[in-house]
């Protein structure tokens, strides 16, 4: 399965996302479920999943899908 799939799945399940919500264009705060807090468990199911380690910016970085899917691509040496 692609990372870009993949990290779909993991967003739909860590924010708790309805069918109808576009995931691919979701930014940071879009959507009341990825606040401070969704975005901390994101950021622990994303890790989990992938197998990777964030680094502080980039936690703090991590402001849309689109910006999700290249920092994991970079971490798993993809990019």
């Amino acid at each position: 399965m692609a990372v870009q799939d993949k990290l779909k799945e993991v967003f739909i399940d860590a924010l708790q996302l309805d069918d109808g919500v576009d995931v691919e264009n979701l930014k940071y705060r879009d959507i009341e479920a990825w606040d401070s807090v969704g975005h901390m468990a994101l950021v622990a199911a994303i890790e989990d999943e992938f197998d990777v380690e964030f680094d502080t910016d980039q936690v703090i970085d991590m402001s849309s899908f689109k910006v999700a899917v290249d920092m994991v691509k970079e971490l798993q040496g993809q990019a």
